[in-house]
């Protein structure tokens, strides 16, 4: 079995379509837990804010085979395939991290690229999973979150419980 992260986003009903993607995510994989809810600005895009959490799980699937798993999540729960990649959304379910996987190929390149960049990505792991190191060798998600510059109003933590969905 393999850990793996994944980020989880929507700006359309986005607590209808979080909830629901948790459900298809705890339905799916072993031991899914998520981290809390953060409501943030949109980024690249002038919309309305997201939701966004973390959610972590065991599985048995290839890389590939997860990232079409997650594809399948995402159209259940309302994303289309010609949605724009900066806009309004149902919902996003990206694979941040596989293991300590490092590769990049045509589809997936891991860790996430922007993982380290995107408080709404980093926030949410580093509650989730603190003490995992970046991959291969880098400093804990705890200890690049420390470092993570921060404003006013990036995160607003919600109340809504993804584990109980």
């Amino acid at each position: 079995m393999t850990e793996a992260f994944v980020a989880l986003g929507s700006n359309i009903e986005p607590e209808a379509h979080l909830l629901k993607a948790a459900r298809l995510l705890r339905a799916g994989f072993v031991n899914t837990r998520f981290s809390a809810c953060y409501r943030n600005p949109a980024f690249g895009f002038v919309g309305a804010e997201f939701v966004n959490a973390v959610a972590g799980f065991d599985t048995a699937l290839p890389v590939e085979a997860l990232i079409a798993a997650l594809r399948d999540i995402e159209t259940q729960c309302g994303r289309r395939p010609a949605d724009p990649r900066w806009g309004p959304r149902a919902i996003d379910v990206d694979l941040l991290l596989y293991g300590q996987l490092v590769a990049s190929t045509a589809n997936y390149t891991l860790p996430r690229p922007d993982l380290a960049r995107r408080i709404y990505m980093l926030g949410p792991l580093a509650q989730l999973a603190p003490d995992l190191p970046y991959p291969p060798d880098g400093p804990s998600i705890a200890e690049l979150w420390s470092r993570f510059p921060r404003g006013p109003g990036e995160l607003t933590r919600i109340e809504l419980d993804l584990a109980g969905a």
